[in-house]
């Protein structure tokens, strides 16, 4: 399996997606935004449709539109203080109606799909080259920023009250965000990059007794199932986005059923 190339960068990018979307997604799902990957996943697809038509990158045109629909959830969001989901709900609704118009025009659908469902073991090195530097990023944000973004997962008020520029703070994490999703998608497809952002973080919040627990375990968590939904699509002929969030699924019912039945041997 490892003597081909393709496999190993497809097993490259996915430990570099299966540390850093978990990652990102504890933020995510802390603040009860988990549907901004669908939102924003949803919104890349319009870029790749545009980028299409136009005879551009669709690769630069998922990255613009998902740091668009990201500045847009920001915006309403403000406007919107105590209903933060209905500023995803309204990118995801644009998105969608933008994806499914742009759809009609792309002269090669199977292009247009490729970046639905992903193709992991497609990527190129300069692709490759760009989601190992968005992925740094991503990391490197969360570890400088990793007082603002605990103290904004729970309460943004009192994280105003502490002295946290939440406005600014909230700024740089959702175009970080963005950017993971953008290039997530073209690997692993744009339906299917929302859910590894939350299963994950679902396993970890079983497992962990704090804050940075559940970050570090989240991030095994994706790698493993990364790389297990890898090497089972390679063996069995599936597609590996699809197999790659089965298996994170199933060990989330595995934990799940585990403490059941610790619960009731005690």
């Amino acid at each position: 399996m490892l003597a081909y190339v393709f496999m190993q960068r497809g097993l490259a990018v996915g430990v570099l997606l299966g540390v850093v979307i978990p990652l990102v997604g504890v933020t995510v799902v802390l603040k009860r935004l988990s549907m901004i990957g669908d939102a924003l996943s949803h919104t890349s697809l319009a870029g790749v449709a545009a980028g299409l038509v136009g005879g551009l990158s669709p690769v630069g045109g998922a990255i613009l539109a998902c740091l668009t629909g990201a500045l847009c959830i920001e915006g309403i969001r403000r406007r919107f203080r105590d209903q933060s989901e209905l500023a995803v709900a309204v990118v995801m609704a644009a998105g969608i109606g933008l994806a499914g118009v742009l759809s009609g025009f792309v002269p090669n659908a199977s292009s247009f799909n490729s970046f639905m469902f992903g193709s992991i073991l497609t990527v190129s090195a300069e692709e490759t080259a760009t989601i190992a530097v968005i992925s740094a990023l991503a990391v490197l944000v969360c570890l400088l920023m990793r007082r603002e973004l605990f103290l904004m997962s729970f309460d943004e008020r009192h994280a105003r009250a502490v002295g946290v520029p939440v406005s600014a703070a909230n700024f740089a994490f959702v175009i970080v965000v963005a950017l993971v999703v953008a290039v997530a998608s073209r690997t692993v497809g744009s339906l299917i990059v929302s859910s590894m952002m939350v299963v994950p973080v679902a396993c970890a919040l079983q497992l962990a007794r704090s804050w940075r627990q559940t970050c570090v375990i989240s991030s095994v968590v994706g790698v493993v199932t990364t790389v297990g939904g890898l090497v089972v699509s390679y063996y069995f002929g599936l597609k590996p986005g699809g197999t790659i969030v089965l298996m994170a699924v199933a060990l989330l019912l595995v934990i799940l059923a585990g403490k059941k039945l610790a619960s009731l041997l005690r």
